[in-house]
């Protein structure tokens, strides 16, 4: 029976917030995002026995010791990296004696703390036993315009099948260890799992999500999240 395993990108430096600690431990309705993202994993976990949830920490990152004192010693460390994607494959290194070929691996950016529970059972029934894996994701709802210089419209887009992807995003262990394995080989980056596995000759599936499930970037996400966060109770 395939487990899933749960990895959390945690080794970004947030510099476009420009705070003063990544923006991971920023403090949203009195506790850092962080715990809120880690709360709704746990609870995720706990409910679908997960085999495990690995954390990716940059090196000398002071923050994450003094919050994994408070959280289950059942939750393991791997090292960053310079890009998101390097960080998600030392992950993937860390569960290498651990994981089969055939577990799932969901990957969630520290900085979703929105994400429901709901969404991530909905994103883990999609992908079922078989299939190439799959993410959260939003279809466009806005006008699409394409800038050149000067921020000129040059051309409009059609927004039809445009949508906007999220994490998390779940795929087979050795489907997305091979796909991101291949790009490290031809000196590609890329910012999320689909398009490495994409790139590699996969067809994930996209599953709809809420759009509350938004990336904190900036100070007006932070306020955003702190809103449904709230909401959420």
């Amino acid at each position: 029976m395939p487990r899933q395993w749960i990895f959390i990108a945690n080794a970004g430096a947030g510099v476009r917030m420009g705070a003063p600690v990544p923006k991971q431990y920023l403090e949203v309705n009195g506790r850092p995002l962080l715990c809120h993202t880690l709360d709704t994993w746990l609870a995720y976990a706990g409910a679908c026995d997960a085999a495990g949830i690995v954390v990716g920490v940059a090196d000398g990152d002071g923050w994450w010791e003094k919050i994994k004192k408070n959280h289950p010693p059942s939750i393991h460390q791997s090292p960053g990296g310079a890009t998101r994607m390097e960080t998600v494959w030392n992950g993937l290194q860390t569960l290498a004696a651990r994981a089969d070929d055939g577990d799932w691996v969901l990957v969630h950016d520290a900085v979703r703390p929105c994400v429901s529970r709901g969404d991530i059972v909905r994103l883990a029934e999609a992908v079922g036993e078989g299939g190439e894996g799959a993410a959260l994701a939003c279809p466009i709802a806005d006008s699409v315009r394409r800038v050149g210089e000067g921020g000129r419209i040059i051309a409009d887009v059609e927004r039809k099948n445009l949508w906007r992807v999220f994490t998390p995003q779940m795929f087979r262990y050795a489907q997305l260890r091979d796909a991101l394995a291949r790009a490290r080989a031809e000196g590609e980056v890329f910012d999320d799992e689909a398009g490495a596995v994409q790139a590699a000759g996969g067809k994930p599936l996209l599953v709809a999500g809420a759009a509350a499930n938004i990336k904190v970037t900036t100070p007006d996400d932070l306020a955003l999240a702190a809103a449904w966060l709230a909401r959420r109770g």
